[in-house]
């Protein structure tokens, strides 16, 4: 063969390759556009540049003056900042001295208290405004910490406290009485467990029930079968959604190893449709419903509230057609359509998301909310989906089962909530819901809009964020306000307010004095002076000029 014919031949057999490659180029390409161009869509991206941020902290001239503000400010906030760490002092020693205590062998309370605030105003934080994590009682929609401090509770116990304390209280008592006689035995079955799986495969729709220890193993389980039964590696997550702690579903800041079998991939958005469309290994979609308050975005903490970019709006009817679209593509490629309703179960509606949005999902998960109070994790889903065996091939299965899974407590206590939904006084409560929430927002937020005040709230029904209007390098001292006037928040901040449904319309207007309150002083104290030309854009380069200066010791 001449040296033109050689020539023409590997010409071909690379043009052979090209066109053998283009259709994986392409697949790789509809990937990346299908990811969300923020960070939390990038899970490497993420991964890379937390190791890159290095640790430091303001002494106290910064900790006042991080955005430039002239010295009668700075001096307003000092002044302020004093009167906030006595009122501390004063009145949460009790509780602050025993959660001091605990912290030293409890590795929770040490990372919850570090990550309240941005991490460089962290220590003088810590070490003026202590707080505590520690509570006596609960009473109607209040909670009181151990120094008699009674407080509006707005943490909602992370989402379980839908109907309140006082309810679940009562469920878990009643549950209690009833298995008393046969008490923590496990493995065996009490009777109420038939009754549960009754109620709950009428109120999801499916087939079939699964009992777990946590929301977390739950969905750990449903995606673990919908690999077993589409026979399928991998999960695409929605970008910024939450579905529990374990690794698949952490792929980028937090998890210590990648998720080599997860796609994070863009909430609403047709490009997302366009890869479930094409790809062959996808078994599995998660939805996490409380995201459609701020699609795309991770669940909003204080210790990430740099400036005021922190956005939210819920569309009912969007992302409800976002859902139909999901729910087609997934019916068309055979992958399993999972919604994890740990946080909003029983909530939004009784029916739950599948409900609220008029979307059949495959399969539903549940968290502590469906037990009476106790933690449990339930997953519901259609027959051919539960199966862990195979009649076929009898040493192939999909194994999952736990000590905990049934206990007798746990599922009188379900019992006793599931029983007290059907009832006529729970029914009625959801007439209206959204309707009673929107308006209590709205009245709300005309207040502060009245007042000047630089803090709106929007909502996802009964579950509130808290935005900010002004890009200031301190609106996350609005949560240590809120506290000093007697409203709880979880340790994440102002970024989540979650009410029980048992709010009265005075207890809900106590609730909007304090929040107001806390606003005017901290206003008054100068946290939310801003330079004149300041944006939240210009905050977040000089911020990132201050890290690089500090990473590469220029500082």
């Amino acid at each position: 063969m001449d040296s033109s014919h050689a020539a023409i031949a590997l010409y071909a057999a690379g043009a052979t390759a090209l066109v053998a490659l283009l259709p994986r180029v392409r697949a790789r390409l509809n990937l990346s556009r299908a990811k969300h161009r923020s960070l939390e869509g990038h899970a490497r991206i993420s991964r890379r540049l937390a190791s890159f941020i290095p640790f430091y902290e303001y002494n106290e001239r910064d900790f006042f003056q991080a955005d430039e503000a002239p010295e009668d400010v700075v001096t307003r906030r000092r002044a302020g900042f004093g009167r906030l760490a006595d009122y501390y002092r004063s009145h949460f020693g009790k509780t602050a001295q025993l959660t001091a205590e605990a912290s030293a062998g409890l590795s929770d309370l040490q990372f919850t208290a570090r990550y309240r605030v941005p991490f460089q105003f962290s220590r003088i934080v810590r070490d003026n405004l202590k707080a505590g994590s520690f509570l006596q009682s609960s009473n109607g929609v209040t909670v009181t910490d151990l120094d008699g401090n009674v407080f509006y509770d707005l943490t909602g116990s992370y989402g379980v406290n839908v109907f309140g304390y006082d309810f679940y209280k009562d469920c878990i008592d009643r549950g209690a009485d009833r298995v008393r006689d046969l008490g923590p035995v496990l493995g065996g079955y009490h009777p109420v467990v038939v009754d549960n799986v009754r109620r709950l495969k009428e109120i999801s729709g499916l087939d079939e029930i699964s009992f777990h220890m946590s929301g977390t193993e739950a969905v750990m389980q449903a995606v673990r079968l919908a690999r077993y039964h589409t026979r399928r590696s991998h999960l695409v997550r929605l970008c910024g959604a939450y579905h529990g702690w374990w690794g698949d579903v952490q792929p980028g800041i937090g998890n210590p190893v990648p998720a080599e079998t997860t796609y994070t991939l863009s909430d609403m958005s047709e490009k997302t449709l366009q890869v479930l469309r094409s790809r062959k290994n996808i078994a599995c979609v998660l939805v996490n419903p409380v995201q459609s308050l701020h699609p795309n975005a991770n669940a909003p903490g204080d210790s990430s509230l740099i400036d005021g970019s922190r956005r939210s709006h819920f569309d009912r009817a969007a992302y409800g057609e976002w859902l139909k679209e999901l729910r087609k593509v997934c019916s068309e490629r055979g992958i399993v359509l999972i919604f994890d309703e740990v946080f909003v179960g029983f909530r939004i509606a009784r029916g739950g998301a599948q409900e609220y949005f008029g979307v059949k999902a495959d399969m539903v998960t549940y968290g502590k909310t469906l037990g009476g109070g106790l933690p449990v994790g339930v997953v519901c889903g259609r027959a051919e989906l539960m199966k862990r065996f195979r009649e076929e091939r009898p040493a192939d299965i999909c194994f999952a089962r736990g000590t905990f899974n049934s206990h007798p407590y746990v599922m009188a206590a379900m019992n006793e909530f599931l029983t007290r939904l059907d009832g006529a006084d729970l029914r009625a409560l959801y007439d209206g819901l959204d309707d009673t929430w929107n308006r209590r927002a709205e009245a709300l937020n005309a207040r502060l809009i009245e007042a000047h005040l630089p803090v709106r709230a929007a909502n996802l029904s009964s579950i509130w964020t808290v935005l900010y209007t002004h890009p200031s390098r301190y609106n996350w001292m609005l949560q240590f306000y809120l506290r000093r006037h007697g409203l709880a928040l979880s340790w994440i901040g102002s970024g989540r307010l979650i009410f029980s449904l048992n709010y009265s319309e005075a207890d809900f207007v106590a609730v909007a004095d304090r929040f107001v309150a806390a606003a005017t002083e901290m206003e008054r104290d100068g946290w939310w002076w801003t330079p004149p030309a300041a944006t939240n854009k210009s905050v977040k380069r000089a911020l990132l000029r201050e890290m690089i200066a500090h990473r590469f010791g220029g500082h």
